[in-house]
């Protein structure tokens, strides 16, 4: 009968470190900031002479094999930069979702921030009688709206339209608006309302709508 082998504590399975182009490319995807190589030796588990040797090899890989993107060592770290070569495609893609049609809601909810400036999100709902933090998320994603202190009796987060409004509305200042504010109930109409617990919205923003036309028309 065969003898058995004696396992050491030297035998003992170890997990390799995973493949370091591979690897390095997985972490720089993610990174909002360059990455120095020392920082990714760490992250990917290779030495730092081993990763610092990679990424000159995967730029150059990248450049050789004409992609849309390069990785670069800029501020003393690596990151992944659009090719000069393909800017002026990325450029026109970002324009182009800047220019993006708002929704009717959009739209209804930016003429009360306009005309009610500086008011709280509370209000606006108020007054259009509908639930509206998804809208003004995009107002404010879009740099429409913007934040403006603080109501200084509840504490709510006051908002206003922003320079990026003005401009492509056309505006030198806000005496320029369309007199519409009128039409819109006083805000002493909405105190009551707003001071009693079961108040608020009664039904939910009802969503995308019909395009609307482009304000930078």
């Amino acid at each position: 009968m065969s003898e058995q082998p004696v396992s050491r504590p030297d035998d003992v399975l170890v997990d390799p470190a995973p493949a370091l182009a591979p690897a390095l490319e997985a972490v720089l995807m993610v990174t909002d900031q360059p990455l120095d190589h020392l920082t990714l030796a760490q992250a990917v588990g290779h030495p730092p002479q081993q990763v610092e040797r990679a990424l000159a090899d995967l730029a150059e890989s990248y450049t050789a094999d004409g992609r849309g993107f390069d990785l670069r060592n800029v501020a003393g770290g690596w990151r992944f930069y659009t090719r000069e070569d393909y800017a002026p495609i990325v450029e026109k893609y970002v324009l182009d979702g800047q220019q993006a049609r708002l929704t009717q809601a959009a739209l209804e909810t930016l003429a009360v921030v306009a005309y009610r400036q500086p008011v709280s999100r509370a209000r606006v709902s108020a007054i259009r009688g509908v639930n509206v933090d998804g809208v003004m998320r995009t107002l404010l994603t879009r740099g429409l709206v913007e934040e403006s202190g603080t109501d200084a009796e509840t504490g709510a987060i006051l908002y206003q339209t922003s320079a990026y409004f003005m401009e492509r509305m056309g505006l030198g200042s806000l005496d320029e608006l369309p007199p519409l504010a009128p039409l819109l109930p006083e805000m002493s109409d909405l105190e009551t309302d707003l001071d009693t617990p079961e108040a608020g919205p009664k039904r939910a923003d009802p969503g995308p709508a019909e395009p609307a036309p482009r304000l930078d028309g």
